[in-house]
């Protein structure tokens, strides 16, 4: 094939421009790697000492990523690890978690209604659970925190009970199941059991989770579950997730018995030079412990990041306030969407709170739960507990059954603590009401002159953020048509 003069000059031109463009791609990685970190080549082969630098990076840029993958299983295995060694409580037993002591150790939870907790293994085959008939709303949920179903109230139940067969991912569809129970197919090998109980009275409602019963299929014989409550003496474990190396403990330990999802295979496989495994063994060198010390300080700043100033479209709940959703609106429980996985939306959920429902995605008004956030002041400034700050709940609430404010500590995420104890306030208590049916909240250090029954103490020294619950939000809830002032400093 001839050559013409003017293909000579763009093939010379072309060489040119490659030749330029490999000087710069070294000088481009060596200006990519992090400070400090020098990168040398022989000949175009990275030296040992630069290979050795760059699988460093590599393992590190690995495990931060891999820290956020983790947040919502991690956040299973905390609530698991809180049931054990609060209550001792093993596989099959309902741990009841009432008051301000017990429910400090929970995330993103309130003090107006008890919960009920129970973790399963279905490792030795399907078992059974007979929910009891009662007042009562919640779930079932797999290790990856994805509803099985709802329980109570709000689910298929419609609080009258329901018996339920739950087998694991490595076991056939039984054919003995009991009349009448629905069957159920968990992807993890553990299910966590969490919900509320909607009565007033704690005697009434451990008298109605008292009746759930719990058993291997084909078990004869009774099987009320054990009823417990968490330890009175002594400092409870938190469910909030571990820190620096404890987090990849807590992950093994969640892993461990798992079968590798499809989804989640790349992360196995990033995260398997640094000695974190489904095997459920966990003993690293020196090298990956110190990478992974440092990737889970990294990772859980990015959580935070994701939680406390999240950059996911729709999250503002009206553009004249302040005020966002907790739940991202583009959240499905399966954490899954048309254009991938919802990881930044999950992340972000699951640093805060451990546990969903479908209830709490409802657009149905009148059913279920909603959630709206403020993290900060208008100003941007993060609420300081040296500062008074004030709320006022304007009247008719678009909730059908009643509305509650709760404060939680930045760092816990659990309950801000106070030697008070009082963290919230709820229409269901009596709080003076203005002239024009609306509630001023106050939370600060100091007690408000005249509203003292609408007051939530804040300790100097602690951040926080603010919970506003509606259950059972109505349709001006849902048409943005009714509004929540922001809160503004206390002048």
């Amino acid at each position: 094939m001839e050559i013409t003069r003017r293909d000579a000059f763009k093939m010379a031109s072309s060489a040119a421009i490659l030749g330029a463009s490999a000087a710069a791609a070294h000088d481009a990685a060596a200006k990519a790697v992090p400070q400090g970190v020098d990168l040398e080549f022989d000949l175009g082969i990275p030296t040992q000492d630069t290979v050795e630098k760059l699988y460093d990076t590599m393992d590190f840029q690995r495990a931060v990523q891999g820290y956020l993958w983790a947040v919502p299983i991690v956040g299973m295995e905390g609530a698991r690890r809180m049931l054990v060694d609060n209550a001792e409580a093993r596989s099959g037993d309902l741990v009841l978690v009432a008051g301000y002591r017990d429910v400090s150790a929970m995330l993103g939870s309130n003090v107006t209604t008890p919960y009920v907790f129970a973790w399963f293994d279905l490792t030795e085959g399907p078992i059974v659970i007979e929910y009891p008939e009662g007042a009562t709303a919640g779930s079932l949920i797999d290790w990856w925190d994805r509803p099985l179903i709802d329980v109570g109230v709000s689910g298929p139940d419609g609080g009258k009970g329901a018996k339920f067969v739950v087998v694991g991912p490595a076991h056939e569809a039984p054919e003995n199941s009991p009349a009448g129970a629905k069957l159920l197919r968990s992807r993890t090998n553990k299910v966590l059991l969490f919900c509320r109980g909607l009565d007033g009275d704690l005697k009434t409602v451990e008298a109605v989770f008292s009746n759930t019963q719990v058993y291997p299929l084909g078990a004869t014989g009774s099987g009320v579950a054990a009823f417990l409550r968490f330890k009175t003496e002594g400092e409870l474990t938190s469910m909030a997730h571990p820190k620096g190396l404890a987090y990849w403990q807590s992950l093994i330990q969640a892993l461990d018995g798992e079968q590798i999802e499809d989804r989640d295979r790349f992360f196995a496989a990033m995260l398997k030079p640094l000695g974190v495994t489904y095997g459920g063994s966990f003993s690293p060198n020196d090298r990956q412990t110190g990478l992974l010390h440092n990737a889970a300080i990294l990772g859980e700043a990015m959580a935070k990041a994701s939680a406390f100033s999240k950059r996911i479209p729709g999250m503002r709940y009206r553009d004249d306030t302040h005020w966002e959703y907790l739940i991202p609106q583009d959240f499905v429980n399966e954490q899954d969407g048309p254009d991938g996985t919802l990881l930044d939306q999950r992340t972000a959920f699951f640093y805060e709170v451990t546990g969903t429902s479908a209830a709490v995605l409802t657009k149905t008004p009148g059913t279920g739960s909603a959630y709206l956030t403020a993290y900060s002041d208008p100003d941007g400034h993060a609420f300081d507990g040296a500062k008074s700050y004030r709320l006022r709940v304007p009247a008719n609430v678009p909730a059908k059954t009643f509305w509650s404010i709760t404060l939680y500590d930045t760092e816990t995420r659990g309950l801000i603590q106070n030697k008070q104890q009082i963290v919230d306030r709820s229409s269901r208590q009596n709080l003076k009401v203005q002239n024009d049916g609306s509630i001023e909240i106050v939370m600060g250090p100091q007690t408000p002159d005249g509203l003292e029954q609408n007051w939530i103490p804040t300790t100097p020294g602690k951040a926080w953020f603010v919970y506003f619950r509606l259950f059972g939000p109505l349709e001006p809830y849902f048409d943005k048509s009714w509004r929540l002032p922001d809160i503004e400093k206390a002048i």
